[in-house]
Formats: structure tokens, sequence, C-alpha cells
């Protein structure tokens, strides 16, 4: 019983760093109802200054650094790590946040999942990618507990944050600016009109959330150091806390950070028993974060509480796109000119853009057309393409019934996480679907009883005993290969035009624009989410099959939380309600033939990332309709101009579901 109790206590160095996060999260959500992705990858920016200025004296900045002549204090390097977490609270409010605040749930999702992808590669430009060491500001020792001599240091964590969580409910409860927060959280107008100003009222809570959120990190840091993928995640089970408590909370959230800090603590030490089945001994403790979230929406779902704004903005419109056999024909052989007459590196970057396309067209159909907001598309393209490693070395399944059967597996998946989608939407069910990410990542990826460390082995293609595989000899990407994945990326288009623009794809801008109208006209709804689902996940096993096939065996980090949140920033910086825009994600998406060539000119690195989150920051705010959307825009203007006044642009479907024709309103789902 000791084991366990130590153990237990073990736990509280992590149940500190959720309380800081999910505290931070609802300063945030009850002042802008934005639900922030960043927080923990904002978090640990100040906790990365704080580990720098001990290390070496170096106050490192966003851009350039500041040499001190020795290395400061423990108190005067936190009070500088608080600063600049801060200021970069401050910043984050008034050039992200606030923009987005009358934003659709996408706008601010993409939002704070692009702030996430910029700070994190702004650290490990800055910093590094390893892991750094942080020196602890509690001294370690043992305190005795029902007999039992456990760590102090984690103890005294846990008071601290406690202490902080007081000051954030204090806050709330007992202050002018607290009371007007939460007025303005349930109505916005009314807050406005008794002379508060929401804007500084969000700022203050800002602030506040980059004080508790790092003070967190920082404690919990000085355990297990720090590590930009890590502590950017760590906002997972942070959100579960924050739904747990119901988004209102502050002692909720202390509490259900002590029960999930300590329960997976005990889970690690239980699955190093002779007794725990082998399959489940990695990554079992971030299956719980799920299984509270799932649980909690699906109780709570729809009684969750929401802000009220002045006004929302609508979500970008959709084009119904039509099938068009000249410019189809024209773009596929210019296409196959294009991947013919290049080679190596430059064909296989043509080649990953066509299969990225395929991805980014997955998030156009469950978010531009069915207006669900998916986290886990990665991971849907991921169970896809380890299912090809099994049933082609294993059963030697042929190619093309491999592809279909295991795309067919990414589709009962993405069907499984359509379930909470029948209670929850907009940036709940983000929440769902970055959770159902990460445990997938963590335990089935990462879990070496299922895929091995030494690699998972794909067959190549064959199809009437010819060689389709991507390498041969030296050649790295051979064109019967790049020919291959055209012809498969062909039909997959062809299809998903046949789909949007008939009966089903109409069904699906119905439930986007209005769920309940679009029940009232006879759709049933959720039958069109599990469709959309099912089809999405399809194209994003298709992808992932793909994705395997061009390297030959895959491995976890093919498919992590963080791939598919860079392609969904591409998607949306291309445009998230159309095909062309998925073209355009595929083209500038990481390892792209945008990425080639400019990895090559410049040997930019990391610093690729930085720039895709910066311009899909700026894009999410200034165009929401991303690259593509607004060159059919100005397009459609151009012909109407040209043809006249009585001339109209192709059929655009408003947020209410309508579909524009010639001047006349159709319902979309009539």
């Amino acid at each position: 019983m000791s084991t366990y109790l130590q153990f237990i206590v073990l736990g509280f160095g992590l149940a500190a760093v959720y309380i800081g996060l999910a505290n931070g999260l609802l300063l945030v959500y009850r002042s802008t109802g934005i639900i922030n992705f960043a927080q923990g990858a904002t978090a640990m920016w100040g906790a990365y200054v704080y580990a720098q200025l001990l290390i070496d004296g170096t106050l490192v900045l966003p851009i350039g650094s500041i040499e001190f002549d020795e290395a400061p204090s423990i108190p005067v390097a936190l009070a500088i790590g608080l600063v600049m977490a801060v200021l970069l609270g401050v910043v984050t409010h008034y050039l992200v946040f606030r923009p987005v605040r009358r934003a659709p749930a996408l706008a601010q999702v993409v939002v704070s999942v692009a702030l996430m992808l910029t700070v994190q590669a702004l650290v490990v430009i800055r910093f590094g990618p390893n892991n750094i060491p942080i020196e602890s500001m509690i001294p370690s020792g043992s305190i005795s507990l029902f007999g039992t001599s456990v760590s102090s240091a984690e103890v005294v964590m846990v008071a601290i944050m406690a202490v902080f969580s007081v000051l954030v409910w204090a806050y709330f409860r007992f202050t002018t600016a607290g009371a007007a927060t939460r007025a303005a959280a349930e109505n916005e107008r009314g807050a406005t009109l008794l002379g508060f100003s929401p804007d500084r009222l969000a700022a203050i809570a800002m602030v506040m959330a980059s004080v508790v959120s790092t003070v967190g990190v920082l404690l919990g840091a000085s355990l297990t150091g720090l590590n930009p993928l890590n502590y950017s995640l760590l906002v997972v089970p942070a959100l579960a806390v924050l739904l747990v408590a119901r988004m209102e909370s502050v002692a909720t959230i202390v509490i259900a950070s002590l029960v999930l800090g300590a329960f997976q603590s005990v889970l690690n030490l239980l699955t190093g028993e002779s007794w725990w089945p082998t399959w489940a001994q990695s990554g079992v403790d971030q299956v719980v974060p799920f299984f509270v979230v799932i649980v909690v929406l699906f109780v709570f779902g729809g009684r969750l509480p929401s802000r009220g704004s002045l006004q929302t903005i609508k979500l970008p419109d959709v084009v119904v796109p039509r099938f068009r056999p000249i410019p189809a024909a024209l773009v596929i052989v210019v296409t196959g000119t294009l991947l013919a007459v290049s080679s190596g590196t430059y064909r296989f970057g043509l080649t990953y853009s066509i299969i990225l396309m395929l991805l980014a067209l997955s998030y156009v159909v469950i978010t531009g057309y069915l207006g669900q907001i998916s986290l886990a598309q990665a991971a849907f393209a991921g169970a896809a393409g380890f299912t090809l490693s099994k049933v082609t070395t294993n059963w030697s399944m042929p190619f093309p019934i491999a592809l279909v059967f295991c795309s067919l597996v990414a589709a009962l998946l993405g069907m499984l996480v359509a379930l909470p989608a029948f209670r929850i939407r907009g940036a709940q069910l983000a929440i769902v679907t970055i959770a159902a990410a990460l445990a997938i990542e963590r335990f089935i990826f990462n879990n070496y009883s299922l895929t091995p460390p030494s690699g998972n082995p794909i067959a190549n293609p064959t199809l009437f005993g010819l060689n389709l595989g991507v390498r041969e000899g030296s050649d790295i990407a051979r064109l019967s290969f790049s020919f291959t994945v055209l012809v498969v990326a062909a039909i997959m288009v062809w299809a998903f035009i046949r789909i949007a623009s008939g009966d089903t794809g109409r069904a699906f801008l119905a439930v986007r624009a209005n769920e309940r109208a679009a029940a009232a006209a006879g759709i049933d709804v959720r039958l069109t989410k599990l469709i959309g689902f099912g089809l999405s996940a399809f194209i994003a096993g298709v992808a992932g099959c793909l994705i395997g096939y061009s390297a030959g065996q895959l491995s976890a980090e093919s498919f992590t939380v963080f791939v598919g949140l860079q392609v969904l920033a591409v998607a949306y910086l291309g445009g998230i309600t159309s095909f062309s825009g998925a073209a355009i994600a595929g083209i500038i998406g990481p390892l792209g033939i945008v990425y080639v060539l400019v990895h090559n000119i410049f040997d930019l690195g990391d610093y690729y990332a930085l720039i895709s989150g910066i311009a899909l920051i700026i894009t999410a705010i200034m165009n929401p309709i991303g690259i593509a959307g607004e060159a059919g825009r100005l397009g459609a203007l151009l012909r109407a101009r040209l043809r006249g006044p009585a001339a109209a642009p192709d059929s655009p479907v408003s947020e209410t579901g309508d579909e524009v024709d010639h001047g006349k309103v159709a319902v979309a789902d009539a």
C-alpha cells in the first residue's frame, strides 16, 4: 500500500501542471469564449526563458538575445520569465484572439492551433528540440504521510497551484473585473451597456492565464525537464480537467487535476506488474483523458456553458463543385508531365503533394462541407497505414485490394469517433478529436507490442506483375509509383465531386448550416454525420496508405498529432471549403513540392513551420476563406464584371444553407 501512496503523491507533480493549464484555459474561455489549444505551448515559453537564464545567463527573445555577465538568481530569473509570459499573453490577446472573438468556432480553433504550431516552432528554433533540465524552485525532501515516507516537493507544488487557484476564484468572485467577466460571458451586450470593455477584461484574464499556466509548467518541468512536444500536448488532459469542471468551477479543477494526475501515476505503476497485459503497457495513461472527455461530453454535452457574444461571423461560403472533363484532363496531363520531366527529390515532392492533397481533402469533406471540426485526420491516416503494413507483410494482400481494405478500416474508426458528434459540435468536438488522436498515437502508434521500433515494413505495390514501388536502386521516386498516386488521387477527387454535388453533398451543407432546420426538412442528421466522418476518414486512409507505400515502412513519427495539425493548417490556408484549397494545401504542405524547393534553395529547416504558422494566423484573421476562396471570389467578380450586371458567380452556398444560382435562391436540401 505504501508504494501506491508514493506513486499517488508523485502524480501530484503532473497534477500541478494540469491545475495551471486548466485555470489558464478557464480564464481565456470565460473572457473570450475561445478554447485555447495553445495554452501549453505559450506557457512553456516563460519556462524556457527561466531555464536558459539559469543555465548561461542569456535572456532569449523571439528575435535576438541579451547576455548577462552571470546567471541571475532564481527569484530574478523567475520574475523575468513571468514578465516574458505576460508579454506573450498580451501580444496573443491583441494580435491573435481579439480579431477572432466573434468569428466562427472553426476560425477560433484554427487560430489557436496555428498559435500552438507557431510557438512550438519558435521554441525549437530559439532553444533547440532536445529536453533541457530546469532548476527546481522547491527543495527536495520527504514527509511522512499515513506512516509512509513520500516526496515533499510534489505536495508543495500542488499547494502552490492551489493558492493560485484560490486567487483565480477570488478574482471571479470578489473583484469588479472578475464579476464583469462572468457577466460578459453570459451576456456581452449587457456588460458593454454597463460600461465594461470586453476587450480590456479579456486582456486582464489573458495576463492572469499566462502567469498561472507558466508557474504550473515551471513546477512540473523541474521534475521532467522541458520538451517542446510534450508540454504543448499537455493541454489535452488539461482540457479534460476543464470539461470535468464544466468550464466553471475552480475547485473542481483542483480536485479533478489531483485525481487525474494520481490515477495516471498509479496506472504507470500497474503497467509494470507481471499480470498486466503486454499490449497495454505503452500509452495507456494517455487513453484516460480521452475517456474522461467522452464521458463528460456525453453526459453534459449540450449543457456545458457557452459564451454569449454580440455577434458571430458566418463560415466561408461553399461553391458546389462541378465535374468539367476538359479542365480535369488538362490538370492530369500537366501534373503527369511535371512528374515525367522531374526526378529525384523534386519528383518525390510533387508526388507527396498529391498525397497531402488527399489528406487535406479529408478536412474539406468533414470541416468544409459538414461543418464538423476534426483534429484526428492524421490518426485515421495512420490507422490505415499501420494496417497496410500488417496486411501486406503478414497476409500478402495485393494492391489495390489492400488500399481499399485499409481505408475501410480508417472509415470505421472515423465513424466510431463520430459518435460524440451526435451530441456536440464546434470546439467541443475539436477537444474530443484531438484527445482521440493523442490516445491513438500514444497507445497504438507508439506501442512497441503493436508497432515494433524496428519499423513496420510495407511490401511494394504490384499490379499485373508490374512493380509500382517508389524505390529501385538509386531511384528514390520511380515514375510508375508517381503515376499510380496520380491515378488514385484522380479517382478520389472524381468521387468527391460526384458526392459533393449530389444529394449527399447537399445534406452535408444543410447539416453544416443548421442541424435543426436540416432535421425538419427530413434529413437524418446522425446518419449524415456518420457518412461524413466515414467518407473523410476513408480519404485520409487512402492518403495514409500512399504515405506508407512512399516510405516503404512506417513509424509513429509519420502520423503524430502535430502532423495532422500542420495539414489542417495548410488546408485552412489553402481554403477549407473546396478541392482547389486542398490542392493548394498539398502544394505548400510539409514535404510537398514548395517545401522541397524552399528547403533546397534556402534551407529554412524549422523556419518553415514558423512561417506557415504565422501565415495561417494571418489568413484566419484577414481572409478566412483561404487562398483558393479569395482567388475564386476575385475571379467570379471579374467574370461578372466582364459579362455584365446580369451575370452571377458559380453557385456559392451560404451559411443559411441557401444555394445562390443566378439571383434565385433554392434551399440546399430541397
